[in-house]
Order: structure tokens, then C-alpha cells, then sequence
């Protein structure tokens, strides 16, 4: 059994840590508040990511980093930087694998399905980000500082999960109401399952063919954001509601007083064309297969309907 160290305790850095101390493994879960699911194999600890002598000490021993990290949506720029540098130092300084989560904002505009190899063509300050972080690690990989892999998600789906169709959609779902969503509403776009997510960050750090290059996370064929809301209402058993789209000046007025929103104008075309996965590399090489959407989609329903009861009693 190794040792693991997991930055970040939300909806995919805790299922992480769960799946790893499930099987024998002893794993060292750090977020700033200390948090993350109840373990006997799981130390939680309060540290700050963009400390790296701390995070450095904590990764001692390790097999392999986590990179789980979720700053504030509108604060990456500010955020990301140090705490990327820090992770990066962990590894060097502990011999530990650093395994990053990552998305597919770095690719820009799609022309067809991507998929891992494709050139960051992207031009906007995250996307920015994103790509220069995955550039600083595999330099280092390539230098033989570190070994480094990124593996990349769509956008999520599932419990937990922070997205176009995540906690703010289901529950009006669940309660008959409208939904508005972002872009075209029969556009087609690839949602990722949470758990997919951590199986392939998993598998990624187990497995020494990983290294030195990215992977995307096995997902279910692409769905417009109407067939999700309808398949959800199905999964629920409830009546199909309305869908509609989030006009953009809409989202540009809220965004005067919302700095979340604010960001979301500029990577709207993930929205507005068919935004697909290619996630054909990682299934042959790992031998994973998404879960059936089904699954998902009940995973999904049960959560949030879990969620409800407790904000009831």
C-alpha cells in the first residue's frame, strides 16, 4: 500500500481520498479547513496550497500529489500561480508523482473532438493560466525534476459537482420549475461524471505509462443541455420542464455585481457549438469505460434529493 497526499477536499479531491483509503491506502487529505470524509486512513490537515515548505513537509514519503486544488472561480489569475508553484516544489523536494486535475479551457475554440494532444490555442487570461501551469510541470517532468501528468475533465456532472448543469439546475428540476442554462440548448457538449474523474486521477498515479503527458477522463457520449435536464427529469421520474437560454446580456448586467459571472461571456463558446471529449487514449490505455449514464444520471437525482431532505429537517 503507498501514501498519498491530496490538495483540495471538494467534490473530487474527497472522492479521491475515500476510493484510495478504501483500498489500504494511507492518504493525507489538506485543505484549508481541514475537511474531507471521515477515514481512519485519512489524515485531514489545515494547511494553506500555496504554502509550499508546509506542503513540502506534508508530502514526505508520498507515492504521489493530488493536485485537486479549486481556488475561486473569478480569482485564478491572483490564485493559481502559488499555489501551482508550490505543489511543483512539493514534488521535487519529496520525490513524489504530481497528478494534476485540470480542464480543456487551455484548447480554445474546438474545431472537432479534442483530444490531449491537441495545441493550446486559447488566448484568455484562465485559459492562460491553465496552460502555463501544465507547461511549468511537464518542463520539470521532461528535466527529470519531477514526474508530472495532467488529466482533464469536461464539465462536471454528478453529486457535488460545480458546473452549468450542477447544484443550481437539478433542484428546479426536481421541483418542476424552468431552467436556464448557458448557450444554445441543443448544442451537443460532453459532460464528465465526478467519479470518472477520480477513477482516472487514480489510475493515472498508479500506472508508469501516465507520466509525461495528459489524459481525459472517460465521459459519456455528448449530450445537449436539454437532453441532460430532460434525462434528469426521467432518472427523477417527474414531468420534463422548460428550457431556456441565459441571454447574454443577462449575464453581462448580473456580472456588474457578480464577479463569477462576470467571467462566464468569455468561455461561453464552450456552449454554443458542439463541445466534445476525446477520451479514446485513456479507455485503451487504462481500460476504463465511463459509468453508465444511467448511473449517472441516479447518482445525480439521489444526491440532490438527499441534499433537499436534509435542508427540510
Amino acid at each position: 500500500m503507498g501514501t498519498y497526499v491530496i490538495v483540495g477536499a471538494g467534490a473530487i479531491g474527497s472522492v479521491v481520498a475515500q476510493r484510495l483509503a478504501d483500498v489500504g491506502h494511507d492518504v493525507r487529505l489538506l485543505s484549508r479547513r481541514g475537511a474531507g470524509p471521515a477515514h481512519g486512513s485519512i489524515e485531514r490537515i489545515s494547511a494553506d496550497a500555496g504554502d509550499g515548505e508546509t506542503l513540502a513537509r506534508h508530502a514526505r514519503g508520498a507515492d504521489a500529489i493530488f493536485n485537486c486544488a479549486n481556488p475561486l472561480y473569478h480569482r485564478w489569475p491572483r490564485d493559481w500561480p502559488p499555489i501551482a508553484d508550490s505543489i511543483l516544489h512539493a514534488a521535487e523536494t519529496s520525490g513524489a508523482g504530481l497528478v494534476t486535475l485540470s480542464n480543456l479551457y487551455a484548447y480554445g475554440r474546438p474545431t472537432g473532438p479534442m483530444t490531449p494532444h491537441d495545441p493550446f490555442n486559447a488566448d484568455y487570461e484562465k485559459a492562460l493560466v491553465r496552460a502555463h501551469m501544465w507547461h511549468d510541470a511537464l518542463a520539470a517532468n521532461d528535466e527529470g525534476l519531477i514526474r508530472a501528468t495532467e488529466v482533464r475533465a469536461s464539465d462536471y456532472v454528478g453529486p457535488g459537482a460545480q458546473s452549468a448543469l450542477g447544484d443550481r439546475v437539478v433542484p428546479r428540476i426536481l421541483a418542476g420549475k424552468s431552467c436556464s442554462v448557458l448557450g444554445d440548448v441543443d448544442a451537443p457538449h460532453s459532460w464528465t461524471y465526478t467519479v470518472d474523474v477520480a477513477r482516472t486521477l487514480i489510475a493515472c498515479a498508479l500506472s508508469d505509462q501516465a507520466w509525461g503527458r495528459a489524459w481525459h477522463v472517460p465521459t459519456n457520449a455528448a449530450r445537449s443541455s436539454r437532453q441532460v435536464v430532460d434525462d434528469m427529469a426521467d432518472a427523477a421520474g417527474v414531468a420534463h420542464v422548460k428550457v431556456t437560454s441565459i441571454p447574454v446580456v443577462a449575464l453581462r448586467l448580473v456580472g456588474l455585481f457578480n464577479p463569477v459571472v462576470r467571467e462566464l461571456p468569455t468561455t461561453l463558446y464552450q456552449f454554443t457549438a458542439p463541445f466534445v471529449i476525446d477520451d479514446s487514449e485513456t479507455r485503451s490505455a487504462f481500460g476504463l469505460a465511463p459509468t453508465p449514464w444511467h448511473d449517472v444520471l441516479a447518482a445525480t437525482v439521489d444526491a440532490a434529493r438527499a441534499a433537499s431532505d436534509r435542508r427540510r429537517s
